[in-house]
């Protein structure tokens, strides 16, 4: 008896588009589907590298990625510390003190500066930001630190050894910020300019 392979019957140009839809849609969902098109077509893909005298095993090229797309990535990054610096300059000038000279200064005047920056940042940071203390014991008043205690909420200084509980003088409540309100950025707005250039006329 002869055995002969039944060879199917090839589909027309209009069911091959068809297929390639339904076949390109079903391998997204159907993992199993997925691997075996991989198989059928990795011996193609074989002879296809080897043509070209690559080594298929070898992986693949390292994507490309533009500057100018690296720049845009990093600049959406520091959007927010930019505008949250320019919300800072704008109620407080923290940025004009920061950046002023003030050893020539007397300390009464580097006082009247600071009290209107601190005016400014305060504001600014109550306008924008809910902060709630750490501890909520008086500083400078004997605390005790269980081994319950979260380990990044609680900075221990000094003479550390031994194991919780412990017990030392809160030199600093600490903060945590439970509620933010920042201002969402224009587009096209330029984040690094954190203050304009003024001009009197």
């Amino acid at each position: 008896m002869i055995y002969t392979s039944h060879v199917p019957e090839a589909p027309s140009f209009f069911a091959r588009i068809w297929l390639s839809i339904l076949v390109a849609f079903r391998i997204v969902f159907d993992a199993p589907l997925a691997a075996r098109v991989r198989a059928l077509l990795e011996p193609a893909l074989d002879r296809s590298a080897s043509d070209r005298g690559e080594d298929a095993r070898a992986p693949a090229a390292p994507v490309f990625v533009p500057p100018t797309m690296a720049i845009d990535v990093a600049e959406r990054r520091n959007e927010g510390a930019l505008g949250l610096l320019a919300l800072f300059q704008r109620e407080g000038r923290l940025v004009d003190f920061l950046e002023q000279d003030i050893d020539a200064f007397s300390d009464g005047d580097v006082g009247a500066a600071a009290r209107v920056v601190h005016a400014g940042s305060r504001r600014a940071l109550r306008s924008h930001f809910d902060v709630m203390r750490v501890r909520n014991e008086p500083e400078g008043s004997a605390v005790i630190v269980g081994d319950d205690h979260a380990a990044a909420s609680v900075k221990l200084t000094g003479n550390v050894g031994g194991s919780a509980p412990y017990r030392g003088t809160l030199r600093h409540s600490g903060w945590r910020v439970t509620n933010v309100r920042l201002p969402e950025l224009v587009r096209g707005h330029d984040a690094t300019l954190v203050a304009p250039a003024e001009v009197e006329l």
